[in-house]
């Protein structure tokens, strides 16, 4: 995305809607210009249109998270690619960062294969040649645009693969990562079991801060990429195990 698109996001970031023209006269572009990067965005699923201004998303949309920190996590989803293979399969769970690993997979890597329960996912890749994608069945999120319940683990389990990228709402060091949807959290345990490395994509913003439901026991987690991270919660993985990498 163009810088200008970065703009509009964080200008969505304070604001419900942006009217166009609005936008145009902030931007100093045409209003034109103004609605292509629009259509930029919407496609992205990242915002809607609807008579004349531009509106945000559901919140629990992973479009609408994608809105925030968008250049960190892509520094992150980066880092994580760089530990993957031309012609490898991967799972990857739900969220804002998970959804630009996908992308950055698909653009920059050789006939990978990526396993999902996120049919946003599937969606943000959707027009990029060479996607090539396996959505798990299970239970349909409307609003989070995921897959839950007991049958995504059915569906796994005719999977296998090395690598296994994950989101997370939240790591406390007494509770251990987070997750604010139990079924949701029950998908990710289910589709871990069919991984050797189970890797948490986390923003600086999601340290020190408690979900509802634990997400899996830290030591069922191999990597945490990040792009910052507090000392009590290095140390504590640190103590654990888990191999903390920087974007």
């Amino acid at each position: 995305m163009n810088q200008r698109c970065l703009a509009i996001l964080e200008l969505l970031n304070r604001e419900d809607s942006l009217d166009v023209h609005d936008l145009a006269g902030e931007l100093e572009v045409s209003a034109v210009t103004v609605r292509k990067d629009l259509a930029i965005l919407e496609n992205k699923g990242l915002l809607r249109r609807q008579h004349g201004c531009a509106t945000r998303v559901s919140p629990n949309d992973a479009g609408y998270r994608m809105m925030f920190d968008y250049e960190v996590k892509r520094r992150i989803a980066r880092r994580a690619a760089d530990m993957v293979q031309n012609g490898e399969a991967v799972m990857i769970e739900s969220g804002s960062t998970c959804a630009l690993l996908a992308e950055v997979l698909v653009r920059m890597k050789r006939d990978v294969k990526i396993i999902t329960n996120s049919a946003f996912l599937a969606g943000y890749v959707r027009a990029i040649p060479g996607a090539r994608v396996v959505l798990l069945g299970g239970s349909y999120d409307p609003d989070a645009q995921v897959m839950s319940g007991p049958l995504v683990g059915k569906c796994a389990e005719e999977f296998y693969v090395d690598k296994f990228f994950i989101g997370t709402d939240g790591y406390e060091p007494n509770q251990g990562f987070s997750n604010v949807d139990m079924l949701r959290a029950e998908a990710v345990r289910a589709m871990a079991r069919r991984a050797d490395k189970r890797i948490i994509l986390a923003d600086a913003s999601k340290f020190n801060k408690r979900g509802v439901v634990q997400l899996m026991p830290v030591s069922q987690v191999t990597h945490v990429i990040t792009n910052e991270i507090p000392e009590n919660c290095r140390l504590a993985l640190a103590q654990s195990g888990v191999e903390i990498v920087m974007s």
